[in-house]
């Protein structure tokens, strides 16, 4: 709606312009405008992947976190934090970790790219590559193993929120709150569940095994 795909010396001139937009002002000039949200999102920071546009939701309506690859570490802080805002302070009733099929950095890692400091993240993604190794080597192109484990790498993430202090200690106290893993397509816009939806410290363990077992039981993508 507000792109800033323009010459060079002009896109950030642009992008200040779009801001002065009617809808964008009119957006802003609600008196009800104020952060109210139900969801937190963690994503990836790819720009095809705007959070709010492709939920159909204004900005104030979901609070988002973004990375490369949409990973959740239990040693990022940053993550961690944006979570025990969301939960302790927002007390919104879900988390959705959201990724989507085309990821670079997904394929960067399948490949093992040297791509300098950015590797280091995308180790997290080998990670559930070596563990889902024997998933993966039964798909025969690049093309079905970097779709399927861009999928897995959601289902793994979702988990990892699962397990962290926060939404553990959330749970224990009774406080409504369910994780969801979900994933978009670039080509044609769509949301997937992918069946990762738990809603306690008890659910977490076979609501990701079954997650894991309907995306083995699915056909791979073909090649494009």
């Amino acid at each position: 709606m507000w792109s800033c795909v323009v010459a060079p010396k002009a896109a950030l001139f642009q992008c200040t312009q779009n801001s002065r937009s009617a809808l964008w002002r009119v957006c802003f000039a609600k008196p009800r405008f104020r952060q109210k949200n139900s969801s937190l999102r963690i994503g990836c920071a790819d720009s095809r992947v705007p959070a709010n546009q492709i939920v159909g939701l204004l900005p104030g309506e979901m609070f988002v976190h973004r990375n490369v690859a949409n990973v959740v570490v239990h040693t990022d802080l940053n993550c961690l934090s944006t979570i025990q805002f969301a939960v302790d302070v927002l007390r919104v009733e879900h988390i959705i970790v959201c990724g989507h099929y085309g990821c670079g950095g997904v394929l960067a890692a399948l490949r093992d790219d040297k791509l300098g400091m950015i590797d280091n993240w995308l180790r997290h993604i080998q990670d559930v590559q070596s563990k889902h190794r024997a998933h993966l080597d039964r798909l025969a192109t690049e093309v079905a193993q970097h779709h399927r484990l861009c999928a897995l790498n959601v289902i793994e993430q979702a988990a990892n929120v699962g397990r962290t202090t926060v939404v553990r200690d959330a749970w224990v106290r009774g406080q409504t709150l369910t994780v969801h893993g979900w994933i978009y397509g670039l080509r044609d816009g769509l949301l997937q569940d992918l069946g990762m939806r738990a809603a306690s410290e008890a659910e977490l363990a076979a609501c990701y095994a079954a997650a894991c077992a309907a995306l083995a039981a699915e056909q791979p993508v073909a090649e494009r």
